[in-house]
């Protein structure tokens, strides 16, 4: 689908590749890619959107902003007819490659640019395997019974043979998608999997830069989900062994393909950007090369949180707030049997958990009997969706109990609006609170860290920082500091315009 004109190839300088956000999914990611549009006027956009099945998309949640010069669509899932089935021999040479290809796969090492260019340069072409080569040809035939007969450790080749054509069937659509984007001089990806895949094939194939910023590891969300999902079914006779071993081959198959496509989308980005340290070290563990690597956090505009600053009432509220959506990951049963310790020294402290609850109504569910059950009715209020800066003035301290986060935006906004923080040890909240280099760690806490899923230890650092007023000012000073100095927008767009920026007229570096 396109919706610029077809009948010419639009340029623009950068060709963002999006994978299931921007612009039909509202988030963070998303609302970060819209950021980056506006925020750069100078530059033009192609958005290249990924998408699994296509019903699972609506209308854009985005206006366009007047620099993004073209938009494409396309769904991985939409399987198109390829003509009657016919026997066909396939090509051996073009099959040995790809064998060499997945030989590098297994051994770790990087793939050699003349393994890696024979095959981007061919797939999807006579001369290479086409489409109908990989579904119906003899080669392809032998080359998944042979793999089948040497690695496969369960019994149904029926599971392992359509599990290769599902994994592999997308890979001919992006190559066509590679050859026909529109001229760029850059490739900007906002992860691994599909949408780093194209930045490295389209990369390979035009030789031009490629860029890839990670928001959360791909790799690693994958793998979680790949360990859970039920759509793939693992042997019933699996019994000891660590968690990797007991799980099925072709759930493993799955894990190595996504892990795969993240190595091709390293050995190809430059630059590689994660958001914080912690980020950045998982991709050196998953093979990206240190100097390619760098850390571009993301920012806020602290001008949009002056009324709130000005708008906190002299004193320390008792109100502890929760920001976020009421779903398992934020783990709102800790904060809520935080507050019952908390209650017990301050009888009139409060708990607002304002975020939407139409995610997992399930959840939302258990948590209002918990309050019941714990005697907090009227305590742990459910405030719903809110306009952030009416509430951050109320409170006196936010809190994020999650299990998992990587740089939550919720923290910044709060410092910037003057009030400090309690938060797990997750993502890049220790770094937000208690600085990353010399100077920054100088500045001071602007809050404490918590255990994951231990509500003691919350209340007992919310009452520490409640009830010493000359501490809590100095977190709060130090917070403010801290978004001022290292968590800007214009710090984040003007990183980002140094990688724009590398690149000449010509697309080169």
């Amino acid at each position: 689908m396109i919706l610029k004109n077809p009948e010419t190839e639009p340029k623009a300088d950068i060709a963002l590749l999006l994978e299931g956000t921007y612009p039909f999914i509202r988030g963070g990611v998303s609302s970060w890619v819209h950021q980056i549009i506006t925020g750069l006027p100078e530059y033009t956009f192609a958005l290249i959107f990924l998408g699994g099945d296509r019903k699972h998309y609506g209308e854009k949640q985005y206006v366009l902003p007047d620099n993004v010069t073209h938009l494409e669509c396309h769904y991985l899932m939409d399987t198109d007819a390829v003509g009657k089935p016919r026997p066909r021999r396939g090509n051996s040479s073009a099959f040995e490659a790809q064998k060499r290809l997945h030989e590098q796969f297994k051994s770790g090492a990087e793939v050699p640019p003349e393994i890696l260019h024979e095959v981007f340069s061919d797939l999807g072409k006579k001369r290479g395997i086409s489409r109908e080569d990989f579904l119906y040809s003899e080669e392809s035939w032998q080359m998944i019974d042979e793999n089948y007969r040497k690695y496969c450790t369960e019994p149904s080749f029926v599971d392992y043979f359509w599990s290769i054509r599902i994994m592999h069937a997308p890979l001919f659509q992006l190559v066509e998608v590679a050859r026909r984007m529109p001229a760029v001089r850059m490739l900007h990806s906002i992860s691994t999997g599909y949408a780093g895949l194209l930045g490295a094939i389209a990369s390979e194939q035009r030789g031009i830069p490629f860029a890839l910023s990670e928001h959360g590891i791909y790799t690693k969300e994958r793998k979680i989900d790949l360990s859970q999902a039920q759509w793939i079914h693992d042997p019933t006779d699996q019994v000891g062994g660590t968690l990797n071993e007991q799980l099925g081959y072709i759930r493993r198959l799955w894990i190595r393909f996504f892990e795969t496509l993240g190595r091709l989308a390293y050995q190809q980005a430059d630059p590689i950007v994660s958001l914080y340290q912690g980020n950045r070290q998982r991709q050196l563990q998953d093979g990206a090369a240190a100097n390619r690597t760098r850390i571009i956090p993301n920012g806020i505009d602290p001008a949009r949180f002056e009324a709130a600053r000005q708008a906190r009432p002299d004193g320390i509220p008792k109100v502890l707030g929760l920001v976020g959506r009421v779903v398992p990951i934020k783990d709102v049963k800790t904060f809520i049997r935080a507050m019952r310790s908390v209650s017990e020294v301050v009888p009139d402290v409060e708990g607002w958990i304002v975020g939407p609850e139409d995610e997992d109504e399930a959840y939302v569910h258990e948590c209002k009997e918990l309050v019941d059950s714990l005697g907090m009715s009227g305590r742990v209020k459910f405030l719903g969706f809110q306009n952030i800066n009416d509430i951050l003035p109320q409170l006196g301290l936010m809190v994020l109990t999650s299990i998992s986060e990587a740089l939550p935006l919720v923290i910044l906004e709060a410092h910037a609006a003057g009030l400090p923080c309690l938060a797990t040890d997750v993502g890049a909240c220790r770094e937000l609170l208690q600085g990353v280099s010399e100077e920054d760690r100088a500045l001071g806490a602007s809050g404490a860290v918590v255990p994951i899923a231990d509500p003691e230890a919350t209340a007992r650092e919310a009452l520490r920082l409640l009830a010493n007023p000359e501490q809590w000012y100095r977190a709060q000073k130090a917070g403010l500091e801290r978004v001022r100095r290292y968590y800007t927008l214009d710090s984040m767009f003007e990183s980002y315009r140094s990688i724009y920026h590398s690149i000449d007229k010509s697309g080169a570096r």
